[in-house]
């Protein structure tokens, strides 16, 4: 029997996505190169050892990925002085996974056990947890929307321009209308009711199998760790320092690329460069004028975070992930919705050193307001109040709290007018993946799951 060729991939970007991406082709006999122009694995799921940081160099990676610290306390310069950060972990911007996301960890590396911090949605009131949807809400709304959430891929198509808002016009009474109006906006990153689009919002649900969310013990950092080393376990290698400059486009097909002026020839070029900035590394005059143009048109999603440094907290709420909306901000909505997690700020997570917790939070907002300080500071008093409502006492135990605001949480937004592109390209060869791309859920889950579906495209090849 003749084995075939082993074919070569060279993926851009060691973030979630071109992880994945790697771990899987890897498996399937693809020789995996991955060129990464950080000097350390994890693109915007980067998880930062602050014990080892200068607030130069913190300043310098947060503007990298387009961040900055409006707001801490104290200053970020009596933090990074008095040796405040040591043996804390902080994730480059807010991180959970849904629920569904699991299966994709799992046959990414089969090899490997990522053990998981779970938890279902909950608000508080005055310390007290409460579940976001009980048994009895969900029964109440699964006559009006079952039906649709078990539908197929053609039904949520023709849902994909239909808005949310209208969604909830025609379902949203009571709690179901609570539901729908903070689902969608934590399923998309996105405020406004009017841009989100239902049949996105109910496949993604379907994807994530409604079970709540998760985060990794020790850290995202231990699930690019373990992706990594099931790369090179499998023969793949993964280049840090090393920006791609180029991407080789010769007849329609891509041919390999150019990083630190080493030609590498292979048979799949894989991107998981922001879309919009695809036409940094490849020559456009290769691209069809109105896909370069939809690409430099889509807008990306934006947030302020909130992270939190603790003496204690009350073992009622530890572990939990809490959901909140916000109304009549003033933000693209009027209402702006967030998660406030507490499952960081277990022992198990890996993120603070002993005997101390930390949380992570954030609240949604678009790009342009994530770069408006007035704006911010209405947000910022939200987190904090969002926290207060969580742990009352919480300023009594207040070590220090820094506040990225992020202007590309998500490098795409899923709207109904901002329609993501497909992984395939009009180049052969070619292939885009990462939160950028038309694949289930945002973030961490969109590109996970764009990794899946680089995964049957090039296998069948």
């Amino acid at each position: 029997m003749v084995q075939k060729k082993k074919r070569t991939v060279c993926i851009i970007g060691a973030g979630i996505g071109g992880l994945t991406a790697g771990a899987l082709l890897a498996q399937h006999r693809w020789h995996v190169k991955i060129f990464e122009k950080e000097s350390v694995i994890g693109g915007r799921a980067l998880t930062l050892d602050m014990s080892s940081l200068t607030i130069n160099n913190y300043k310098e990676m947060l503007a990298n990925f387009q961040m900055h610290i409006p707001f801490s306390e104290p200053s970020l310069e009596a933090i990074f002085q008095n040796n405040l950060l040591q043996g804390y972990h902080l994730d480059l911007g807010f991180h959970v996974f849904g629920g569904g996301i699991t299966d994709n960890i799992k046959q990414a590396t089969p090899d490997a056990f990522i053990d998981m911090i779970r938890s279902k949605l909950y608000t508080a009131k005055q310390g007290n947890p409460y579940l976001f949807a009980t048994t009895t809400d969900k029964i109440k709304i699964i006559p009006n929307l079952l039906r649709l959430f078990l539908s197929g891929e053609t039904t949520m198509s023709q849902l994909d321009n239909v808005s949310i808002k209208d969604m909830i016009k025609r379902y949203g009474n009571g709690k179901t209308k609570i539901i729908l109006e903070l689902n969608s906006r934590l399923i998309t990153t996105v405020n406004n009711l009017d841009f989100i689009s239902a049949g996105e919002v109910l496949r993604t649900q379907k994807k994530m199998k409604l079970r709540g969310v998760r985060y990794p013990k020790q850290g995202i950092k231990q699930v690019c760790r373990t992706l990594a080393e099931s790369i090179t376990k499998h023969g793949g290698e993964l280049h840090l320092n090393n920006p791609v400059t180029k991407i080789h486009i010769e007849g329609g097909k891509a041919t390999g690329i150019l990083a630190k002026g080493k030609n590498h020839c292979c048979d799949a070029v894989v991107s998981t460069v922001l879309v919009q900035q695809l036409f940094t590394i490849a020559e456009k005059n290769h691209f069809p004028k109105d896909y370069v143009q939809h690409l430099q048109s889509l807008e990306g999603t934006g947030s302020l975070c909130a992270y939190y440094a603790l003496t204690h907290v009350d073992k009622k709420v530890i572990g939990k992930n809490f959901v909140f909306i916000e109304r009549n901000v003033g933000v693209d909505g009027k209402d702006a919705a967030g998660m406030v997690d507490l499952m960081s700020a277990l022992p198990e997570s890996g993120l603070a050193p002993p005997k101390q917790h930390l949380v992570q939070s954030y609240v949604i907002c678009n790009p342009k307001e994530a770069q408006h300080q007035k704006t911010l500071e209405k947000l910022k008093e939200i987190l904090d109040a969002q926290l207060e409502n969580i742990v009352p006492d919480f300023r009594q135990h207040l070590k220090w709290a820094i506040y990225p605001a992020i202007r590309h949480l998500d490098g795409v937004a899923k709207t109904i007018e901002n329609e993501k592109p497909d992984i395939k390209t009009p180049i052969d060869q070619l292939y885009l993946i990462g939160d950028c791309v038309k694949a289930p859920g945002i973030g961490l889950n969109c590109a996970m799951n764009s990794a899946r579906l680089l995964q049957d495209v090039l296998i069948e090849k």
